[in-house]
């Protein structure tokens, strides 16, 4: 019967020379220290939100389209249509144009409908605005109310 090998010493003539060491993982400690992600705009409180970043963004965009900048206004108020208080977003063009954008209460996330009057006359139709939406940003509240502003051709010589 052979006899059992026995593991050579690190003193024995036949062992094999010691690996070298691996180097030290870097502990995250030793990482250079993340930059912070700045908040992003809609994390700002909603009453600092839609006059501070939306208003001017929504007319920048509608400008961008060729006519004038909308008179905007933003306000606690009579809900168009319906009744009842909101916040909103009130907007005057050129043509006795008039758009709201209400959110039905002081959050991004609330629901929102918009209503749209021409020729002086007073809303007759409250439309769900972004309703399919799970996370709000300013891009797309601008994006999509320009889009239906322009789609009524109220935005440039359309």
């Amino acid at each position: 019967m052979a006899e059992p090998s026995t593991p050579a010493s690190p003193d024995s003539p036949n062992s094999a020379p010691a690996a070298p060491a691996a180097p030290a993982a870097k502990t995250p400690a030793a990482a250079p220290a993340a930059k912070a992600k700045p908040p992003a705009p809609e994390d700002k409180p909603f009453n600092e939100f839609v006059p501070q970043l939306l208003l001017p963004a929504l007319a920048k965009e509608c400008q961008a389209y060729g006519g004038p900048a909308p008179t905007l206004v933003f306000e606690e108020g009579p809900m168009p249509v319906v009744g009842g208080n909101c916040w909103l977003v009130r907007g005057d063009l050129p043509g006795e144009r008039r758009f709201w954008l209400c959110f039905a209460t002081p959050d991004l996330g609330a629901i929102k409908t918009i209503a749209l009057a021409e020729g002086g006359s007073v809303p007759s139709l409250l439309e769900p605005f972004l309703s399919d939406e799970k996370k709000m940003t300013l891009a797309l509240i601008v994006s999509r109310l320009v889009q239906r502003l322009n789609g009524q051709k109220w935005l440039g010589p359309n």
